[in-house]
């Protein structure tokens, strides 16, 4: 195997030995991406892209358009298809085997970057709506909430600080609020990894503010991966960086080494893209 897996044991002996289903993380990680490589009418989007995610980790993916930030987490999320390459939730479970649906379900959690929301329904719906194996929403407007679905509810509407809108229509919170809903629905899905695609454009000083603080708080209890062009706010939460070029890893490691590399200042056209 490639630089990615160090350690003496094989990647394959550790797939042999470790239950299907339950990612294996006894090695610290909990994504691989190796080798990955996506083509477009000979545009190749990812190419040869390695990348590793450690357990519970919050990291900031910057780089400039057409780096490959998007098809990555096409890739990852399933619903594109690698032309080469491995993809591993774990090191045992293998993501391109699988269909979107199921990484979405306790693997994968995807934010673009517009909210998706149920307007018509209030903030608790929109929670109770995408709980993990909840029901239809015909179910839902017919059937009482259980106490442990509640409990659920009130805790991820605590951790977004919707609490006290619980019971308003999704249609009249702000857009940084709704930001926060859809990172609730998501977290109700239980993901192991969060991906986050530029969370905080269109908002106030105050919720980008707040939206730092969120994804601080959800890094550890699960892996946080935010894809970012502002810089101020990659700055309040960067504890590691990558950054993306032509389908492959540029750079690597914290905000400051990564805008002092020479190879970022010249994508970047000579400018430090990670400005203070």
């Amino acid at each position: 195997m490639s630089s990615i897996h160090t350690d003496h044991d094989s990647f394959g002996e550790r797939l042999r030995h470790t239950p299907a289903g339950t990612p294996d993380t006894t090695h610290g990680s909990i994504l691989y991406l190796e080798g990955v490589t996506l083509s477009f009418d000979g545009f190749k989007a990812l190419n040869n892209l390695n990348l590793t995610l450690d357990d519970g980790e919050l990291r900031c993916i910057i780089g400039p358009n057409g780096a490959g930030k998007s098809t990555m987490m096409d890739v990852i999320t399933g619903r594109r298809r690698p032309d080469q390459g491995q993809v591993f939730f774990g090191q045992n479970i293998d993501l391109l085997k699988l269909p979107e649906h199921e990484i979405a379900n306790g693997m994968v959690g995807r934010k673009f970057q517009r909210p998706t929301v149920f307007e018509a329904l209030s903030v608790a719906e929109n929670i109770e709506l995408t709980l993990t194996g909840s029901r239809s929403p015909w179910r839902m407007l017919r059937a009482r909430r259980t106490a442990q679905e509640q409990d659920r509810i009130d805790e991820i509407l605590t951790t977004i600080g919707l609490i006290e809108h619980r019971q308003a229509d999704a249609r009249i919170l702000s857009h940084g609020q709704k930001q926060w809903l859809e990172i609730g629905m998501l977290l109700a899905q239980n993901p192991r990894i969060l991906l986050v695609d530029e969370p905080v454009a269109g908002m106030t000083g105050e919720e980008v503010a707040r939206t730092a603080e969120l994804l601080v708080s959800l890094a550890g209890k699960r892996t946080v991966v935010v894809v970012e062009h502002d810089m101020a706010f990659v700055r309040k939460i960067a504890r590691k960086v990558t950054v993306l070029h032509q389908g492959s890893v540029l750079a690597e490691g914290s905000l400051d080494t990564v805008q002092n590399n020479p190879k970022v200042i010249e994508v970047y056209l000579g400018e430090t893209p990670c400005s203070h």
